[in-house]
């Protein structure tokens, strides 16, 4: 056995064992003796007394190397007889690239049938930096922390590293906390190093238990035009609390981040977010540095909520209908017969449909869409069951025929853009604008039914979509003009359809928002790219200089505009748009086109990044500590790769809307 300092250690060819490897037989008068090479101790080394003392001996052996060569050494070789082992250390990113070799084990079978061992590197235990894997796998992998004192756990480890001292419960809260803590610092480095401004989303949950948490994530593009999404907070609000402290603990988050002078809008999950909440917000934002458009592009909702709860209303009106269907189905599956019949009746009425009738899950409105899709299909066949089985007696009137064929068709739409969204996995602003605007093309559509009950219906999902729609319809429209396959033309084509007489109004309005905007990001681009808020003034004079000229700042973009004759944005505007087509990246474009538009691509960058839908993830530690969910939950934000967080949300809103779209590869 050869190591990395020249010693060489021959196994005698009479013993077979591979752990006569780690010792060395001395016979004094008539009794053996094993020496170990690594500590020296001396064992009993007679053929009678075998091998297994010796075995558990290198176990507990702390001068052996953690690593089991004995294990490495009773492998069979194949053609080149060689085995090598790599062992790594990785560091707090967890990028496989980044993973530190510590240790690497070369195995060889020489000529004389000898085995030669060459160990490169340090081989020594580190018992903290195992704790902090644990606390990592734990983080990443959503294990609750008292699996360190299940025993298949300990015997687990034990027999994989006897060295490792398993810790208590408590201790690995303390070094997920630690993780956390590190991780935060490289967390504000890089927001507050940006030289653009971020949206905020809100996101309330309830648990199980009824404990309330606010979520709060930064969603912004980098320099390099990457979409950019990081979880600041996750904060236990007191259920004693009313909603008047979710602004209160809202601006001390930003505050802590340092970020409340550099918001561009905010995000709330709920639609029917309390006015007073959002203002009390706005009001403190503004008190440093005012708000851009006069807020006019601030306050945003999320748009797969609002689809959620239009879906709901049109359950809700078709509830009865739905209900008898669910009968009709069980009774059609009720016997091996009774399903041979249906299928003999569906081939008389022409009916060819591979799928099959199956019940929904009440709780996923996706499958109630997909039942209600299949069962109309078989509709004739239903028909024809009334009239040849008088047992049949949950059979829908051709009235509750139309209200499901209505409602249906239209929540097909509802289907098609969840789906939509959901298939994109880089959700800029611009994505929302069309297929929110044909949304609200077909509400105002299906308001126009002489169907009192399909009327109804319609009336109240518009309700509840223009409240929706007023307060995000300018970010929508603005987002959507930065996308250079679309620009003013897309706002144009819907808005006759929407307003009708009163669309000029509106348009110009859009228009005007979008001057006004280009108009602020022209006068900032002359000051520092990177905006800190002011430390509050404690009497002491401030070392920041004066600055006399902040007016002039304004002269010179308005004088330079017109001596140029045309701004960034006239020019973006003026230009043709950009062909559509599949492949189409919308960051790609704006990296490109960046030198041909001094200011609007700042612009551009803060307006895509808008969370126009927001997400809360499952929550499943909510008994553990305030502090330590937040620390679990933030701290694997953090760690996880974009592919994981991206499968994270899909999983989410296929237990969320029963949506079930293909992963990104």
């Amino acid at each position: 056995m050869e190591f990395s300092n020249g010693t060489v250690i021959k196994k005698p060819k009479r013993l077979t064992s591979v752990v006569w490897n780690h010792f060395e037989r001395v016979k004094k008068a008539d009794i053996c003796y094993a020496i170990c090479v690594h500590c020296n101790k001396t064992l009993s080394g007679s053929r009678n007394s075998g091998t297994t003392h010796l075995r558990n001996h290198l176990l507990r052996c702390l001068k052996r190397s953690n690593y089991d060569v004995s294990q490495l050494l009773g492998k069979r070789r194949k053609k080149d007889n060689t085995v090598t082992v790599t062992h790594y250390n990785f560091n707090d990113g967890l990028q496989k690239d980044e993973y530190i070799p510590v240790a690497t084990i070369k195995v060889e079978q020489g000529p004389k049938r000898e085995e030669v061992i060459t160990i490169a590197g340090s081989t020594r235990f580190d018992q903290e930096r195992s704790r902090l894997d644990l606390a990592h796998m734990i983080i990443l992998h959503e294990y609750p922390l008292s699996m360190v004192d299940h025993n298949a756990f300990k015997v687990f480890v034990e027999n994989l590293q006897p060295f490792f001292d398993i810790t208590t419960n408590s201790v690995v809260e303390i070094d997920c906390i630690a993780i956390y803590d590190k991780q935060k610092q490289k967390v504000y480095g890089i927001i507050n190093r940006l030289s653009g401004r971020i949206s905020v989303s809100i996101d309330v949950w309830n648990s199980p238990e009824s404990a309330r948490y606010l979520c709060l994530t930064a969603h912004y593009i980098d320099e390099d035009w990457t979409l950019q999404k990081k979880t600041l907070n996750f904060i236990k609000i007191d259920a004693a609390h009313t909603e008047d402290v979710h602004s209160e603990v809202v601006i001390r988050c930003l505050m802590d981040w340092n970020i409340e002078c550099r918001v561009f809008s905010m995000a709330f999950s709920d639609l029917f977010t309390r006015e007073d909440i959002v203002c009390r917000i706005k009001d403190h934002l503004s008190q440093n540095r005012p708000l851009l458009c006069n807020a006019r592009l601030f306050d945003v909702r999320c748009a797969a909520q609002v689809l959620s709860l239009l879906v709901e209303d049109a359950m809700d009106a078709l509830h009865e209908v739905t209900h008898k269907i669910r009968k009709s189905i069980r009774y059609i599956k009720s016997s091996q017969t009774m399903q041979g019949k249906f299928s003999e009746i569906a081939q008389q009425v022409g009916i060819d449909n591979e799928k099959s009738l199956s019940l929904d899950c009440p709780t996923k409105w996706n499958s109630t869409f997909f039942m209600l899709e299949t069962v109309l299909a078989y509709r004739a066949a239903f028909a024809l069951l009334r009239e040849q089985d008088p047992s049949y007696l949950v059979h829908l009137s051709e009235e509750e025929w139309e209200w499901a064929s209505s409602i249906t068709r239209y929540w097909k739409l509802f289907v098609e853009i969840t789906n939509v969204f959901l298939g994109n996995t880089t959700p800029t602003a611009n994505i929302y604008f069309a297929d929110i605007c044909d949304v609200h093309v077909q509400l105002i559509d299906w308001c126009k039914s002489s169907d009192e009950f399909i009327n109804s219906v319609a009336l109240k999902m518009k309700a509840k979509f223009e409240i929706y729609w007023d307060k995000c319809c300018l970010s929508l429209a603005v987002a959507a003009i930065l996308d250079p396959r679309f620009k003013m033309k897309l706002v144009e084509y819907y808005y006759p359809q929407i307003y009708g007489n009163r669309a000029r109004d509106h348009i110009k309005e859009v228009s005007d928002t979008i001057k006004d905007l280009f108009e602020e990001y022209s006068i900032g681009s002359t000051s520092t790219s990177v905006y800190h808020c002011p430390v509050p003034s404690s009497g002491i004079a401030s070392n920041e200089p004066r600055d006399q000229l902040k007016g002039f700042d304004k002269f010179l973009n308005e004088t330079s505009q017109s001596q140029n004759g045309i701004s960034d944005l006239d020019k973006y505007l003026e230009e043709p748009v950009f062909p559509r087509n599949y492949d189409f990246n919308i960051f790609s474009w704006w990296k490109v086109h960046t030198a041909r538009y001094p200011i609007l691509p700042m612009m551009a960058r803060d307006v895509l990044g808008i969370p126009m839908s927001t997400i809360v993830l499952d929550l499943y530690r909510s008994s553990l500590k305030p502090n330590t969910v937040q620390a679990l939950i933030c701290a694997q934000d953090w760690l996880l790769t974009e592919l994981e967080r991206t499968q994270r949300i899909f999983l989410f809103f296929y237990f969320y809307f029963g949506c079930t779209p293909p992963l990104p590869s």
